[in-house]
């Protein structure tokens, strides 16, 4: 096949592949048709589904599913797709990198549009290096640090590190600044501003008209521009020097079928080859060839003016070569992956018992099988309709750091959705339905009142706020009237409320509605969660 046809192959599955990703990403949210006519879906119970395969990129990762099965000890279903792509990597090298792979598509056209490196700078900026063995010692990291029963591939994988930053930054972060925008263009007193603000209607689709806001998401984000940003100084430096999943397939390139030959009685040092490897893999003739770099992007093959670059399919029988990793890097990648889970055990009992403030997504399995499972990726939040899952930041400590958690002040757990644990590719949550969650029922925490804050009961204020949102039938808030001295002593009848923790779920709606800003009045914790026996109220 002609190089022109192989690049145009390639470009078109990489667009293809990168709007698929970004499709699924937009449609990792509450359908469409539930949030036009929410109040009545939701009160028939019904189950709400995402019908979209959005778990697709999750299921082709093959550091999701080895990781997820290392530490969890789980097979997942719809991960077959993973161990196909390693298959297609021991045929074809690492086209998974240079051809679907939605992170490295970013990479490759940050940087190589308007290059700021000159011609001799690129070339330099273009060989192999010995930052390129920082990304194999990350990997035995993660892999070890699986093996431990802490993983954190997710902190570093591609594909979760991708999702997380536009679901949790990104698409938050433009929303909200469309959101001001069009605020302004409503408020202005030019007609045809004022028009121009029902373009809000168009862009709802994509950022939803909550505009939502996560903890941590200025972290996020600003590590995304920095990892992009490091493209300009050394193309595809992700790709190169950082990616686990990179290593990863770069250990099975090694036995790649597809092999580039060199000719270098025809090679003139034009130096072209170089200058648009898109991994450094040292593709000019008189140089080793390095296959677990190569990211079958097969720009040297279609720039070489001379035809002196050639792939061609080898015989198994041929010598293999596997990459260079380096001691020291696999002594620190070991090191660092038996040190984390020990280290992450340091911050407190959290394996044991939750912190008050953690409360994990309805149907989440215990929490030492949570943080073996969870991938950290942001599909549960994203998916979340009311905002209430975030990223943790210091509630499950540095083992479960940007896991997920409900902050009832951003919303709530809805008394009937379970969209969460239908979302999550490695069942950290558990798929849940709607019945099995009212019924049984699920408890993710309980709720408490802090009368020094609570208006009826340290103002005297007749409230009833709580009482009238929680959905539970018959409701966890009731109230007992008494008589209580009011202003100028005199004397009032208030009801004052109180929760049954048998009937209390920890849905959070009464903190997210609660009247009391900054500090509630009445809060939830994780106390009584059903999926701990241990982190119980003692009554």
């Amino acid at each position: 096949m002609k190089s022109k046809h192989l690049i145009w192959i390639r470009r078109t599955s990489q667009a293809f592949f990168l709007c698929l990703f970004l499709f699924l990403l937009v449609e990792s949210r509450l359908p469409l048709n539930i949030v036009v006519d929410y109040t009545q879906s939701m009160e028939e119970s019904q189950e709400i589904r995402i019908e979209k395969p959005i778990t697709f990129f999750f299921q082709i990762d093959p550091l999701v599913w080895l990781t997820s099965l290392i530490s969890g000890h789980l097979w997942i279903k719809g991960f077959a797709w993973a161990m196909a792509v390693l298959a297609m990597t021991l045929l074809l090298g690492r086209v998974f990198c240079g051809f679907i792979c939605p992170f490295g598509t970013i990479h490759h056209m940050i940087s190589y549009f308007k290059s700021s490196l000159k011609e001799k700078q690129l070339f330099h900026a273009n060989r192999k290096t010995a930052s390129q063995k920082i990304k194999y010692a990350i990997l035995v990291t993660v892999l070890f640090s699986s093996l431990f029963g802490l993983n954190i591939a997710g902190w570093m994988d591609p594909i979760s590190f991708l999702f997380r930053s536009l679901a949790l930054a990104v698409i938050p972060g433009l929303g909200n600044g469309l959101a001001e925008f069009f605020g302004l263009l409503a408020g202005s007193d030019i007609k045809i501003l004022n028009l121009m603000s029902y373009g809000e209607m168009l862009v709802w689709p994509v950022f939803g008209f909550d505009f939502k806001s996560f903890q941590t998401g200025w972290i996020i984000g600003i590590l995304f521009l920095v990892i992009l940003f490091l493209n300009r100084v050394r193309p595809r430096f992700w790709c190169r020097t950082l990616c686990p999943l990179g290593a990863l397939l770069g250990l099975f390139s090694g036995f790649s079928r597809l092999r580039l030959d060199k000719d270098l009685a025809k090679c003139t040092q034009c130096r072209k080859c170089v200058m648009t490897c898109q991994g450094a893999a040292e593709p000019i003739p008189g140089v080793d060839w390095q296959p677990a770099e190569c990211l079958t992007c097969f720009n040297c093959f279609d720039t070489c003016p001379e035809n002196a670059l050639k792939f061609t399919f080898h015989r198994p029988g041929k010598e293999r070569k596997l990459p260079d990793m380096g001691r020291r890097a696999l002594l620190g990648g070991l090191a660092a992956g038996v040190s984390l889970p020990f280290f992450g055990s340091l911050d407190g009992n959290i394996h044991a018992v939750s912190h008050a403030n953690l409360i994990r997504p309805p149907g989440s399995v215990t929490e030492n099988e949570f943080l073996k499972r969870c991938q950290r990726c942001g599909l549960c939040m994203k998916a979340c309709p009311t905002n209430a899952i975030n990223p943790t930041f210091t509630e499950a400590g540095m083992a479960g750091f940007w896991t997920p958690t409900l902050l009832m002040t951003h919303g709530y757990c809805e008394h009937t959705c379970t969209l969460c644990g239908s979302v999550c590719p490695t069942q950290a949550i558990q798929e849940i339905s709607t019945t099995q969650k009212i019924e049984t029922p699920i408890r993710i925490g309980s709720a408490h009142f802090d009368r020094g804050r609570c208006l009826p009961w340290s103002g005297n204020t007749p409230c009833i706020v709580c009482e009238e949102h929680c959905p539970t039938s018959p409701k966890a808030i009731y109230f007992f009237e008494d008589w209580v001295e009011g202003p100028g002593g005199k004397r009032l009848k208030v009801k004052l409320p109180q929760v049954d923790l048998t009937r209390c779920t920890g849905c959070g709606i009464c903190e997210n509605k609660c009247p009391i800003r900054g500090k509630p009045a009445i809060r939830v914790i994780s106390a009584g969660e059903s999926r701990s026996t241990r982190n119980q109220i003692m009554l």
